[in-house]
């Protein structure tokens, strides 16, 4: 009886043992999952935030630029509705899917493109190349191309981190349980999903 007994309870304190192991585990996992979510979160700020900084630039460098190239109207309109385009996407991290990612780097695209014709026309206008608050203005938002291009490789960097250890086993069936999506990336070889460049160099013969 007593050696029944002592069997029994070795066995339940087995079952408990491991029952406290699984769960031990599943919320190790998880508490990793949001903790490397939430790294993702922040990144993808930092990423809109350069985005923001860039297109907040623009009305003061089309105004100065307007003081010297008036009859640019249609580089001014393409640059404002491309602009106003961009505005009008709201993406937050928890909404980062590859369909809406390609849409809000299309808008970017199109305002890169946009903004390096803009640039452009100090070739025409050597009084505009001359202009200290053109020039100012011109550094600052090379400046901020090459923040937005760390920010996201930091991007990508911290989503592959996040992206793996959802899609590794047994980690895959805590994500499937518990709906921890994996993000998509930046890339940068095809279409509009390149990263924005400006080329603020001078062509040859200029």
């Amino acid at each position: 009886m007593k050696k029944g007994l002592i069997i029994g309870l070795g066995i339940l304190g087995f079952l408990a043992f491991m029952i406290f192991t699984l769960a031990s585990w599943v919320m190790g996992s998880y508490n990793n999952m949001v903790t490397l979510n939430q790294g993702v979160e922040k990144v993808w700020g930092d990423v809109e935030t350069a985005y923001q900084r860039r297109s907040d630039m623009i009305p003061n460098l089309m105004q100065t630029t307007k003081g010297y190239a008036e009859h640019e109207k249609g580089t001014f309109t393409a640059v404002t509705e491309a602009r106003a385009k961009v505005g009008q996407i709201k993406l937050s991290a928890n909404d980062l899917t590859p369909e809406n990612l390609a849409k809000f780097n299309a808008a970017q695209g199109e305002l890169s493109s946009a903004l390096s014709k803009l640039m452009m026309i100090k070739e025409a206008y050597p009084e505009l190349k001359a202009d200290k608050l053109f020039v100012r203005l011109m550094d600052e938002v090379a400046g901020t191309e090459n923040r937005i291009n760390v920010a996201r490789q930091r991007y990508n960097e911290t989503a592959q981190e996040y992206n793996v250890t959802i899609k590794r086993f047994p980690g895959m069936l805590i994500a499937g349980f518990f709906n921890f999506k994996e993000k998509p990336y930046f890339k940068s070889e095809a279409g509009s999903e390149k990263a924005p460049k400006i080329d603020f160099s001078t062509p040859s013969g200029k």
